[in-house]
């Protein structure tokens, strides 16, 4: 077994990445007994599993993923909503609701109209049909103010950082809330203008330099400039 890189080392695509018995993770192949980078990024073991983390890319929806969408359209039985991605998501009131709801006596948009902003959880997706969402759990439905912040979905890790050390430093410092959505797409509220731009500007850092180190100690002085 043979590793032929360096952990956060950038690669591309075919370069050679390990040999033997790792397993390929996302954004890699096997070819035999080979492992290769599918995409350009930085690539890392966890223990057996080898990945790349692509640098860019469109969000593909995950069963499980927290995504934050705008709701786009209103039919009789169920809601359209944008999730930044190629597949557009659906959700039906069976999927916000504990009772059921007759669509011939209430009207859906009592609840989430055009333009809304929902965080909201992708319960199914098989790429044969739209992605579908849920809000029944704690912490899901609707986002009222704040800013969105549209990142590359493949830098959200870097913005949690590890055990979410990097998220909750910027949220200590600034006293912001902040949501997070898989797909690249971030809710930022402040009890001032100036509180929700130092956040947004740590975000767009933090996009910028995802694949440098030292980036949380920088991103702090940003925050206290």
């Amino acid at each position: 077994m043979t590793l032929y890189f360096k952990n956060r080392q950038i690669v591309v695509p075919g370069e050679l990445l390990a040999e033997g018995g790792y397993k390929p993770g996302e954004g890699t192949f096997r070819e035999g007994n080979c492992i290769y980078s599918s995409v350009v990024g930085l690539v890392e073991a966890k223990g057996k599993i080898v990945q790349v983390v692509a640098f860019e890319g469109a969000y593909i929806p995950k069963v499980g993923d927290v995504v934050i969408g705008k709701v786009i359209d209103v039919k009789m039985t169920s809601w359209r909503i944008d999730i930044n991605s190629p597949y557009q998501a659906t959700m039906h009131p069976v999927n916000i609701f504990e009772r059921r709801t007759d669509p011939l006596k209430e009207d859906l948009r009592r609840y989430f109209d055009v333009g809304d902003t929902l965080v909201a959880k992708i319960m199914a997706f098989d790429r044969t049909r739209a992605p579908l969402l849920t809000t029944k759990e704690r912490g899901l439905g609707k986002l009222q103010g704040g800013y969105l912040v549209n990142i590359l979905p493949t830098k959200i890790p870097r913005l949690i950082g590890r055990k979410g050390s990097m998220i909750n430093m910027i949220k200590k410092e600034t006293g912001c809330q902040i949501v997070i959505g898989q797909n690249g797409v971030v809710w930022v509220s402040g009890k001032s203008f100036e509180d929700e731009e130092r956040v947004i500007k740590a975000i767009r850092q933090i996009e910028r330099e995802a694949h440098t180190s030292g980036l949380t100690d920088r991103v702090r002085e940003l925050i206290h400039k």
